[in-house]
């Protein structure tokens, strides 16, 4: 499977992942730009569906169903670790609740599809309520190989390090990972996280060694998540 990202609004990312045959979209907002690349691609677009119900990321699926009559997937209806088939390849799709209850992750081979979930260089805001869930599927997405490719909901790369840098200054990864930034193509690896994403960064001892130093709460791996998310 392949996958190819479209930003649209603001800053919103959505995706088409598609095989020889058969495409999904997930996230539509670039409705006409997807159809005209599955086109292109010349597959026909399977289903549709959504990283979460947020208005920003379901904005597009009203006219998308009209304009393909795909199968809609109601991302609150999918259960977890449940597939999708496209051609004779599984999409796998994961429960990662938090961001809101009702977020998913897409796998297509070696890439995760987080929607505002994790962030390329940040993480979502937890707007369900209940951080520890959030952490939960966090740590689930940080569990993958450091090779994953991540493609997240929205662009946020340059605001991300500015933050990244205000909780640990002395982080020389920040720079590497604004030097590998490409507005066109919005893309890193989870090893890219894991060395300058400050929100999964619970178990670097260097950023260990900022939380002591600023006699913030961190004897757990929840706590030390917990005291950097509530930092700015």
């Amino acid at each position: 499977m392949r996958v190819k990202q479209f930003g649209y609004s603001k800053d919103n990312l959505g995706y088409l992942v598609y095989g020889l045959k058969t495409a999904i979209v997930i996230d539509p907002g670039a409705v006409n730009e997807m159809i005209s690349f599955a086109n292109e691609k010349k597959v026909k677009i399977k289903f549709i569906t959504n990283t979460h119900s947020h208005y920003d990321h379901i904005s597009g699926n009203d006219l998308m169903l009209k304009k393909t009559h795909a199968q809609f997937v109601d991302c609150n209806a999918i259960a977890n670790k449940q597939s999708l088939k496209l051609d004779d390849e599984d999409l796998l799709i994961f429960h990662t609740p938090g961001h809101t209850m009702d977020s998913l992750t897409f796998k297509a081979d070696n890439i995760l599809i987080t929607g505002d979930t994790l962030f390329n260089g940040t993480v979502g805001n937890c707007f369900s309520g209940d951080l520890l869930t959030f952490f939960n599927s966090l740590k689930f997405l940080c569990s993958f190989p450091k090779e994953t490719i991540i493609y997240g909901g929205h662009d946020y790369v340059r605001d991300s390090m500015v933050y990244a840098k205000l909780i640990d200054k002395n982080n020389p990864e920040i720079d590497r990972y604004l030097e590998k930034y490409n507005p066109d193509h919005i893309i890193s690896t989870l090893e890219d996280e894991l060395k300058a994403n400050p929100y999964i960064r619970f178990n670097d001892k260097a950023m260990v060694k900022v939380l002591n130093e600023k006699k913030l709460p961190g004897s757990t791996e929840y706590e030390r998540f917990k005291s950097v998310y509530e930092l700015y």
